[in-house]
């Protein structure tokens, strides 16, 4: 499953059904069997509007979501407030830093895309395994990326003819069984394949100062604002030199990315 190719679409179901139909190996009921789909599940028990998503085989997954998406951030003690005494946050970050706490459920064998996000966080296996695929920030260049997201879909088998760098990207891997918790730092990224209907909970906080988050992201993957407004000045730099004859243009582009190198490229992970 991934946000590059759109290989999913919205629906809606019962919170039960979609435990049900997550867990079962062969179902017995579909929406489309054929077709990609994603679905939005609303819980009939006052948990709110959660997303759940179905690929071709009907493969299911949820991502709970804050009561109003566009505003509210997703906290399990909030929206399944049932399950608030059922786990316990790591005692790894102060109250004031926490951000999120995302309620997950998964189909076997769902595979979610390679990506990263801005801020620490723990995934905590409740139940099921979980195959969970790293790479370093720094192999970024090698990840083919498109925003946070990475083009390379078949990490296992890639298409190393369209995308030869891929190979140099260095991968961590491990595997998560019930009762585990991962430490994922902000900015790796990672791809995580669920080898059986599996709950989890990912936690998130703020290791930054509270302003250097974009104050309208919910979810908290939107790049930190001092990031973001220097993408903004580079695509306007790119426009300039884009009125230059291409011999000029290539020139002075590899000026600049010599200029970043230098400038802004940390020496303490050479």
């Amino acid at each position: 499953m991934d946000f590059i190719s759109k290989n999913f679409v919205y629906r809606t179901l019962p919170f039960d059904k979609l435990v049900q139909r997550a867990a079962e190996e062969k179902h017995k009921e579909f929406f489309i069997s054929e077709s990609f789909l994603q679905a939005t599940c609303k819980n009939i028990s006052s948990y709110g509007h959660q997303r759940a998503l179905v690929e071709r085989d009907e493969k299911y997954y949820l991502r709970s979501l804050g009561e109003d998406p566009r505003k509210d951030i997703a906290d399990i003690r909030k929206q399944f407030p049932l399950l608030e005494g059922d786990i316990k946050f790591p005692d790894f970050f102060k109250e004031q830093q926490f951000f999120s706490s995302v309620f997950r459920i998964s189909s076997p064998g769902l595979q979610l895309w390679t990506h990263y996000d801005v801020m620490d966080n723990f995934l905590i296996q409740v139940t099921g395994k979980k195959r969970v695929v790293l790479f370093s920030p720094r192999d970024a260049q090698y990840l083919y990326l498109s925003g946070t997201k990475s083009a390379v879909l078949n990490i296992d088998n890639p298409d190393l003819a369209k995308y030869p760098l891929f190979s140099n990207a260095r991968r961590y891997e491990c595997s998560l069984e019930a009762g585990d918790v991962l430490f994922i730092p902000a900015l790796w990224f990672h791809n995580v394949i669920s080898e059986e209907f599996g709950v989890g909970v990912n936690v998130f906080w703020k290791h930054l100062p509270s302003e250097c988050y974009d104050k309208t992201d919910t979810y908290g993957n939107k790049d930190p604002t001092a990031a973001s407004r220097a993408a903004q000045i580079l695509d306007r730099a790119l426009k300039t030199l884009a009125e230059l004859p291409e011999e000029y243009r290539d020139f002075y582009a590899r000026r600049m990315v010599l200029h970043i190198q230098d400038k802004a490229y940390s020496k303490n992970f050479e």
